[in-house]
């Protein structure tokens, strides 16, 4: 063992398995949790889990001290719907402490033990007694949602779609655009149902987009949240394409559209479980929901021009959101309408740098295209599909369903050319 050197990579492999881990779980529903840890090599973790945005809704609090504390906790507390307990005790001695437990709890909480031995007789006896699961030290973060997890999520309910949330570092960067078009792409790509969701209420651009104008959209669903199911939410869609479904902003200032941070909850979940890719035009605003929207959501894309306002939005954006999301991969970049004539812009390198995320799309200007596409509500792809910019968005397709990962590009990004042009003058 001494001979062993750290290995950066192996650490890095093992943060991005967790990552992957993680992504399959589906959203743990509203319960409450208790932890009762006898070491903080358990306590760690089982706190860290209470933070990741999977566990978002459950309440859990975390105690320090086992089985004995529990006890005591609960001769004058109702009990939770899951009890987690550390138990470095043997055996026979943690049957004896949970026989006394079983007198104070409530016959339906459920009870998962991370004791400290690989005993499969104890494993047997602990799930004949009634115990949820039994967990051998030491766990990990991913653990402990997982065997959460496990014990409240339905196993034969329909899968959740994933939800891949857009926007924009600044506004006029083109992140709605972008949106629509790796939608349209996903849904004509990969022959999967594809639902957009165009947050911005007031000033959204998707129905001009998708050429579409229908009489219901997605403010009838925000304002009457109780109403929200499937059905419902199947006679607010327009059909933009074969595959592709729009929840449409009225794009009329007839209101003023304040809302609190749970207002999209209801409404993204009931898509989730209609489409299995939706798609989030987030508008350029930080609000309660708007922050609360990225928390949640599975994938995150901001998209960028390579300017410096833009740059510092991007770093704020990414360092909150790591805060936001401490288990969950860095935001995807995009860096759009770069090489616009005459302007000073930041090379795609130096751009990425403090970032520590690298674009996985530099767009360039190109304003007779995106121009003609909007004028005529028509996607990139169907007014030129061999552009490259196209064979672009379609990468980006790929890469943000998990069907390819970012190709490292052997030549010189646009962005950086015209930083060493700059430097050539």
């Amino acid at each position: 063992m001494d001979n062993l050197a750290y290995d950066p990579d192996l650490e890095g492999a093992s943060a991005q398995q967790e990552v992957a881990a993680l992504s399959a779980l589906r959203p743990v529903p509203r319960i409450s949790v208790q932890a009762f840890c006898e070491t903080d090599g358990v306590a760690g973790p089982i706190e860290r889990a209470g933070e990741d945005r999977r566990m978002a809704r459950a309440h859990l609090k975390v105690h320090m001290g086992g089985v004995a504390t529990a006890i005591e906790f609960y001769q004058s507390a109702p009990t939770p719907n899951l009890i987690i307990l550390e138990s470095r005790s043997e055996p026979k001695v943690l049957l004896e402490t949970l026989r006394e437990l079983s007198e104070v709890c409530d016959p339906t909480t459920k009870v998962v033990i991370i004791g400290h031995y690989n005993d499969v007789g104890l494993y047997r006896e602990l799930i004949r007694s009634g115990i949820s699961e039994y967990v051998v030290a030491p766990i990990s973060m991913v653990d402990v949602v997982s065997v959460i997890s496990s014990i409240f999520v339905d196993p034969d309910a329909e899968p959740i779609g994933r939800s891949i949330a857009f926007i924009g570092a600044k506004g006029g960067v083109g992140s709605s655009t972008i949106a629509h078009n790796v939608a349209w792409s996903m849904s004509t790509l990969f022959s999967s149902e594809v639902m957009v969701a165009d947050l911005d209420l007031a000033f959204g651009t998707a129905n001009i987009n998708f050429d579409q104008d229908p009489a219901q959209g997605i403010a009838e669903a925000v304002f009457a949240p109780e109403r929200v199911d499937e059905v419902y939410l199947d006679r607010l869609l327009a059909q933009c394409a074969e595959r592709l479904s729009l929840l449409a902003a009225p794009s009329t200032l007839d209101r003023v559209y304040d809302f609190d941070s749970e207002a999209f909850t209801q409404l993204i979940d009931t898509a989730q479980r209609s489409a299995p890719l939706l798609v989030l035009d987030v508008p350029h605003v930080w609000s309660g929901w708007s922050k609360n929207t990225l928390m949640k959501a599975d994938e995150i894309v901001i998209t960028a021009t390579p300017e410096l306002a833009n740059l510092r939005n991007t770093k704020n954006l990414i360092d909150m959101l790591a805060k936001l999301r401490p288990n969950d991969a860095a935001p995807k970049l995009i860096l759009n309408q770069v090489g616009v004539p005459k302007r000073p812009e930041i090379s795609a390198s130096d751009f990425a740098e403090p970032l520590g995320v690298k674009p996985i799309a530099i767009i360039p200007f190109e304003p007779q295209l995106f121009g003609n596409a909007s004028n005529n509500g028509r996607m990139l792809g169907e007014m030129d599909a061999k552009n490259p910019i196209v064979q672009t968005i379609n990468e980006i397709s790929h890469v943000l369903t998990g069907r390819s990962e970012i190709k490292a590009r052997k030549k010189a990004g646009f962005g950086s050319l015209l930083g060493r042009l700059k430097l050539k003058k």
